[in-house]
């Protein structure tokens, strides 16, 4: 196997979304070191898709309000416009990192706006997550204590004094910063009370504090013995060792591998010392997780149909029906904002199924149609599967691949249906 092809077009499915027309190509060019480097370079700015504007909407009328029709078609629509801006970020950044890290965080702190019901509180907690997707993990986790979608989804307004739930500190500790069997009930219950006396408005996302609800006496949580702020205490955990190990566990479970285990002292975990992602994410770019060929990863839906659109320049926002692009999401059980529980997504072999094969080759037989296929029609038949291989960045077609595209290979529309439908595009190999 080309190892040099292998691993770059790992660099390109892996910490981003796929190539664009030409840029596998020119990657191979470029050689691994280049594309490595391109890849790593901090991006001008956060966002490049301008979002809408989301407005506080209020509380929802009493059902047998006049204006309880036009919250309900408002709410839904700023909802769907919230949808499709980040499927069209995602197929229109240039810097995949930054995007494909903000993806990452979405399912790290999986919030779901099937819960939140507001548009605007969840755009918000995208753009916190944008802000620290490569930057520092402390800063980032206590950032997210006060994100209004998160408390929501959470519980988190629930917890008082007089009424300790403790939703919200199991998960940032099992979840978010350490990981199962790294803390005690104790801690739990612990972490609980620090978290206590704050309210979240929930059309807004706005948190607030409350002192009534407030506990002030001492905690002790991971052996540390203080009154301690919610930031403090959260300081507390990111600094724990098991934090780094997690986190990068984590990144290895998303990125590399979810059978094979992170190694014992990978560089990664080192990396992470100062709890610096973009150093975490540069340590696995550069190491050689990408060019060992038994790290195969699926691609998960919703990055297997970004990469279509990026490959054929197809803006998601401008597909002729939002709710069919819903529902075909749905079917594959990964529709954006909406992650299934605080766990997020499943991954890898999860998303095989003979039901998900035949769904996704609806999807892309429809995303084909809206598509313009000239320049594929304009390759020879016998090279466009040679065409179709650097366009989408796939290592090899497999033997059964080839020839069942030899099969259609004179015909543009099915030849690249099989194409991103086979086991060659779908699994990162």
């Amino acid at each position: 196997m080309d190892t040099q092809r292998l691993e770059i077009a790992r660099l390109f499915h892996r910490t981003g979304f796929g190539p664009k027309p030409g840029e596998f190509a020119e990657a191979l060019r470029a050689g691994v070191a280049s594309t490595r480097s391109k890849i790593l370079a901090p991006p001008s700015k956060v966002s490049f898709v301008t979002p809408p504007t989301f407005t506080d909407l209020g509380p929802r009328p009493s059902p047998n309000s006049p204006d309880v029709v036009e919250f309900s078609q408002q709410l839904r629509y700023q909802n769907q416009q919230l949808f499709l801006w980040w499927l069209d970020e995602m197929v229109a950044s240039p810097h995949t990192l930054q995007e494909k890290m903000t993806w990452f965080w979405h399912g790290h702190w999986a919030t779901s706006i099937e819960k939140v019901d507001y548009a605007l509180p969840m755009f918000n907690q995208n753009v916190t997550m944008r802000k620290y997707a490569l930057g520092n993990f402390s800063e980032f986790a206590k950032a997210m204590f006060s994100d209004g979608a998160l408390q929501v989804w959470l519980d988190g307004g629930e917890n008082t004094v007089k009424a300790p739930n403790e939703n919200f500190s199991r998960e940032m500790m099992e979840l978010f910063t350490l990981g199962v069997n790294r803390y005690t009930e104790k801690d739990v219950k612990e972490l609980a009370r620090a978290f206590t006396g704050y309210q979240v408005a929930r059309t807004t996302g706005v948190v607030t504090y409350n002192a009534r609800r407030r506990d002030t006496a001492p905690v002790t949580v991971l052996g540390k013995t203080g009154v301690m702020s919610p930031e403090e205490v959260i300081g507390h955990l990111v600094a724990q060792n098991n934090s780094a190990l997690f986190i990068a566990e984590r990144i290895w479970y998303r990125f590399v591998s979810s059978q094979e285990p992170l190694p014992q002292n990978h560089p990664m975990i080192k990396a992470f010392a100062d709890r610096d992602v973009y150093a975490l994410m540069k340590s696995l770019i550069e190491s050689s997780a990408f060019s060992e060929q038994q790290y195969s990863m699926v691609k998960s839906p919703v990055e297997w149909f970004v990469g279509i659109c990026r490959a054929l320049a197809i803006t998601p926002s401008k597909l002729p029906s939002p709710t069919k692009l819903n529902g075909y999401l749905e079917k594959l059980s990964q529709v954006p904002l909406a992650p299934p529980n605080v766990g997020g997504w499943p991954v890898d072999q999860s998303w095989l199924s003979s039901a998900s094969a035949q769904y996704r080759v609806s999807f892309a037989t429809d995303l084909i149609g809206q598509a313009d296929l000239s320049k594929l029609e304009a390759v020879s038949s016998v090279r466009r599967p040679a065409y179709l291989a650097d366009l989408l960045g796939v290592v090899a077609w497999s033997t059964r691949t080839a020839y069942a595209m030899r099969g259609v290979r004179d015909n543009p529309q099915r030849l690249f249906v099989t194409a991103v439908c086979s086991p060659e595009y779908v699994v990162s190999q």
